[in-house]
């Protein structure tokens, strides 16, 4: 990708840009479709669901200072936080609204898909950098920023040339199942049908070296990566930890584990599927059981709910981390009910496809 002819254009030339609505955001309802976007970095903006009539009835700050529903709810746009975890950006197909501390995006000209939103969605992360320590992106500072853009011939944003990049170049390189999402060759259905309910107050602790081998990742540094297709996993918290692909192969760990950051983003845990390098800030978590996808799922779950307890620079590190404890179901004999946890991941929605 050649970047040298491309054109800087301020936002408000390239965006009509709305303005998110509550301070304080509406009552959540578990069974609402309408998403509230908030200003975080994970899960495309989502910090929990509500429904039209909630969202109708509250006001800016929860006591007054209401506004028209079409002024809280937005569409096919770009969801980007100006607040906060400042300068994530999401494309939001469908009806959402949002906390004063996003702002919704709408591209002038055109009807926005989700690969001109993708593309558009990266280029708008990668100045990030320019709002760190603090820095907010409030909307006085938005209209004019900068975005630096392909261009036709005359000058104007190549939004051809962005989705045939992002359908004929990107796509392709995704894993099977990443692909899968954007052909809409996916399942919303549970491998069972089995209403599994979760009842924790009968679950019991165990420590994390009485379940797991623990053994810390290996630093490599960028001078000394080879380019390869061996994945690097370094201590993020998205991507399953993926943050290169090498051709180093002198310190790989085995497949079926978990990795889990200890330092930087701390407790994030991904299950990998085959050999890895880990970088010095990720432990990685030999089973000392029978280890698949449902049951890494439901433990990953459980590990990332720990993360509180390491937060303010306190380092998960692996003296500590062996002495951890994690809550499990536990069958009559009090062992880890491994089968319950593999069949409740399967019984729910979207299972068909992990």
């Amino acid at each position: 990708m050649d970047t040298g002819k491309w054109k800087w254009f301020r936002y408000d030339e390239v965006f009509e840009i709305k303005h998110g609505f509550y301070n304080k955001k509406p009552e959540d309802n578990p069974n609402g479709d309408i998403p509230f976007i908030g200003a975080t970095d994970s899960n495309n903006g989502i910090t929990s669901h509500s429904d039209l009539d909630t969202i109708d009835a509250t006001t800016k700050t929860g006591d007054g200072n209401n506004a028209p529903l079409c002024e809280k709810i937005f569409d096919n746009c770009i969801a980007v936080t100006n607040n906060g975890s400042v300068g994530y950006a999401y494309y939001q197909k469908k009806p959402f609204t949002c906390t004063h501390d996003v702002n919704p995006l709408y591209v002038k000209g055109i009807e926005l898909n989700p690969y001109v939103a993708l593309f558009l969605c990266t280029l708008i992360e990668k100045e990030r950098f320019r709002w760190a320590y603090g820095r907010k992106w409030r909307p006085i500072r938005m209209p004019s920023s900068l975005i630096k853009l392909p261009v036709t011939t005359d000058g104007t944003p190549d939004w051809k040339y962005m989705e045939k990049y992002i359908k004929e170049t990107i796509i392709p390189k995704l894993p099977r199942k990443a692909q899968n999402i954007w052909l809409k060759k996916y399942e919303t259905d549970s491998i069972n049908n089995d209403d599994i309910q979760l009842n924790t107050d009968e679950w019991h602790w165990f420590k994390w070296k009485d379940l797991f081998d623990i053994k810390k990742g290996k630093r490599l540094t960028k001078e000394d990566m080879i380019v390869g297709d061996i994945r690097y996993i370094g201590a993020i918290d998205s991507n399953n930890g993926l943050s290169a692909l090498i051709g180093n192969n002198m310190h790989l760990h085995k497949g079926n584990t978990i990795s889990v950051s200890y330092n930087g983003s701390i407790g994030y845990a991904f299950y990998q599927d085959q050999e890895f390098w880990a970088t010095d800030d990720v432990n990685v978590l030999y089973p000392k059981f029978t280890l698949n996808q449902y049951i890494a799922l439901f433990i990953c779950t459980l590990i990332e709910k720990e993360q509180y307890r390491f937060c303010y620079g306190r380092k998960w590190d692996l003296e500590m981390m062996k002495d951890s404890r994690l809550k499990l179901p536990v069958t009559t004999a009090g062992t880890p009910d491994w089968k319950f946890m593999e069949d409740y991941i399967k019984s729910l929605p979207y299972s068909k496809n992990i």
